[in-house]
């Protein structure tokens, strides 16, 4: 029987109560993957390259499919399943379901308002949401619109800009600091190349003629957001106002990654008095060293293989992982697309699990709506699932019901 200690099953009375009415152009939608090819349509070449490809060849992309797939399941039958409940406990709150929504940059670039509506959504429907560093909204207005928002970073290795961003975090009432370790250097993403998307972002021929071709995000997304709140900037990378997102200086703001190492990890822990979890590990003896440094969480990650091509999906060193614990939290993203994955995924080790880049297509899609639509589908599947799996809570779940093809 696995220890779910970190994370336990929670009275019902807890969940939050959404309406179940479906707006009707969103009923089409029938699972999380329906939303991306509306997505893909609705915004320009270059930033639906951004959001779906990885580094170099996509081996790493495809890894964390393939790691789920390589699963299958071991159902029992003639259980009484009436009354299914899949609540769960994340660092001593209730929430609706095991999963939750990771941080994704630049979401406003690519969806109106994009951090506010994915925040909003995850409040109404009881699920956690994190933001990203590289968010284009401030993060006191993302806390004010969801009050139990996380935030995560990406630091530079240099105190004197760590401490100011870890105050400014901490005032903003935050009680969760997500650190994200596997950022040192800027990958090879050659499709973003290929397609014309770069940071700072530059408007050539090219890109001028691929908004143009897809009014829908020029004029209800990207002109809609600079005559209502001016020229996006990076708000969120350090305690002071970021550049621009044209700014030709952006490249400073992100430098000296490189020198981030554990040794910060624990400067942040001595400063910051709420949750620290460490994002984007995979290895073991990375996920020891954080338990040794007074981490809270860890979130095995290969980035959305963004990062290191053919860096092997965190599924896979799950259960090594999970078995050195030692009272930390093991969540897990990258791949997760069906109720079954959220499953596999809690059989192995996990206590929670993190879903990226389809809830931002529909955030593209459908607005707030739509993202609330993407996180329903998904609890509906883990309800059937716990059911035709045999068993009525998330703490039911073992490594028993899993085994590998």
């Amino acid at each position: 029987m696995l220890d779910r200690s970190a994370a336990v099953t929670a009275p019902p009375a807890t969940v939050a109560r959404v309406s179940t009415a479906v707006p009707r152009a969103l009923k089409k939608y029938l699972a999380l993957d329906d939303f991306e090819p509306t997505a893909r349509r609705r915004i320009p070449k270059f930033l639906y390259g951004y959001i779906s490809g990885g580094a170099e060849t996509d081996a790493a992309v495809r890894d964390n499919r393939k790691a789920f797939d390589e699963y299958g399941f071991v159902p029992r039958v003639l259980n009484d399943v009436s009354g299914r409940d899949q609540t769960t406990t994340l660092f001593g709150k209730a929430h609706a379901s095991p999963f939750g929504i990771p941080p994704m940059g630049s979401s406003a670039l690519c969806a109106y308002r994009g951090d506010i509506v994915l925040a909003r959504a995850a409040a109404e429907t009881n699920v956690p949401m994190i933001l990203s560093a590289s968010s284009l909204i401030t993060l006191e207005d993302v806390r004010r619109a969801n009050n139990a928002a996380w935030y995560q970073a990406y630091l530079a290795g240099l105190p004197e800009r760590i401490e100011p961003l870890v105050d400014r975090v901490a005032a903003a009432g935050y009680d969760t600091f997500v650190v994200t370790a596997d950022v040192p250097v800027p990958p090879n993403r050659e499709n973003n190349i290929r397609n014309g998307f770069q940071i700072p972002l530059a408007i050539t021929p090219r890109v001028a003629w691929d908004t143009l071709t897809h009014p829908h995000w020029l004029f209800g997304t990207w002109a809609r957001t600079v005559i209502n709140h001016g020229m996006p900037h990076f708000e969120n990378m350090d305690a002071q106002r970021g550049p621009p997102a044209l700014a030709k200086n952006l490249m400073r703001n992100i430098g000296h990654r490189d020198q981030l190492a554990w040794k910060h990890v624990e400067l942040i822990r001595k400063r910051w008095k709420g949750r620290l979890v460490v994002k984007g590990l995979v290895s073991p003896a990375d996920a020891r060293i954080a338990r040794e440094s007074g981490v809270d969480g860890v979130m095995l990650s290969n980035h959305g293989g963004r990062q290191l091509d053919y860096t092997m999906s965190g599924l896979r060193t799950l259960p090594e992982i999970a078995a050195e614990a030692g009272g930390m939290t093991i969540m897990i993203d990258g791949g997760i697309r069906r109720g079954t994955d959220v499953i596999k995924a809690l059989a192995l080790g996990a206590h929670f699990v993190w879903v990226g880049r389809p809830f931002l297509y529909a955030a593209i899609a459908g607005g707030e709506a739509g993202v609330r639509r993407a996180i329903t589908l998904l609890q509906a599947e883990i309800d059937r699932d716990l059911a035709l799996l045999g068993i009525r809570s998330i703490g039911e779940i073992t490594p028993d019901l899993v085994r590998k093809f």
